[in-house]
């Protein structure tokens, strides 16, 4: 999933909007246990219960002002394509497994296929980031890659560091040094609690985006951003609030694009292609 065009060019007033109100009303209908649409006596309660004015959202004939629209279609948009598009494709276990040994069979991979974290019967191989490095190795075609960095990413101009960045990340492609692309992965599937762990993980992923968007205001050097994630009952049943952030992170601009579950199948392999073209330019 890539961003929006209607929303990526918004200004960070535009987003403080969506943070305050999504904050305040709630981002689950706990009813039908999908994403909430907030309506316009949303906005004004939002705004009330905080202290603030809602003068930028209404103007005084009670009428919705262009902001005000533009966040009601947003949040529309936001759970729409959560509802519809991303639920359906977050994959349980079982699924990712499958998925799994469906592409190490095909791919007879030579990419490195780590264990997850866990202990006793739930350690097992990283179902996602398998998946992910045996796609990755099929379309660069025995070009460098890093699938498990030891060290921080730089960006240098004549061979000196230019920008390094504050977290080590979890592929870059060639390299670590001025990669054209790098990606995080957030795999899930044995985690019984939307822990802090998790949720910082959504937070760290934002820390990085901000650095390469600085990067390419201050350098004009663009690297190529994805965070792909999985696990349906980690995020979906549990963590539905941090998704319409990782939404909001997208088109704000500081993912490039976000892959989810199974659509990292039919997606990965056309984004790695334009990464390699980008590869034979240089």
């Amino acid at each position: 999933m890539k961003p929006d065009p209607r929303f990526s060019n918004h200004n960070l007033a535009f987003w403080a909007n969506v943070r305050a109100i999504g904050e305040t009303v709630g981002y689950t209908d706990r009813k039908t246990k999908s994403i909430y649409v907030p309506t316009q006596e949303d906005l004004k309660t939002a705004m009330t219960e905080r202290s603030l004015q809602f003068s930028h959202l209404f103007n005084k004939a009670g009428r919705l002002t262009n902001l005000g629209q533009r966040l009601l279609q947003y949040f529309e948009y936001r759970a729409n394509v959560l509802n519809h598009y991303v639920e359906p494709r977050l994959m349980k276990m079982n699924e990712a497994k499958k998925q799994f040994d469906i592409l190490r069979r095909k791919l007879k991979p030579k990419c490195p296929l780590p264990l997850n974290k866990q202990k006793g019967d739930k350690k097992k191989h990283a179902y996602l980031t398998g998946i992910v490095n045996m796609i990755i190795e099929s379309h660069t075609k025995g070009l460098s890659c890093d699938y498990d960095p030891r060290c921080l990413t730089t960006i240098t101009k004549n061979e000196i560091p230019l920008r390094t960045l504050a977290r080590r990340i979890d592929g870059a492609f060639p390299g670590t040094v001025n990669p054209i692309a790098i990606w995080e992965i957030k795999e899930y599937y044995f985690t019984t609690t939307f822990g802090s762990r998790i949720a910082d993980g959504v937070y760290e992923t934002l820390l990085d985006g901000m650095e390469l968007v600085e990067l390419k205001k201050s350098e004009s050097i663009f690297v190529h951003h994805t965070l792909i994630i999985d696990a349906y009952d980690t995020w979906w049943t549990q963590g539905r609030s941090y998704l319409c952030r990782i939404i909001d992170a997208m088109n704000m601009g500081y993912i490039d694009e976000v892959l989810f579950g199974r659509e990292v199948v039919d997606e990965l392999p056309k984004i790695v292609e334009t990464w390699v073209k980008e590869y034979h330019k240089r």
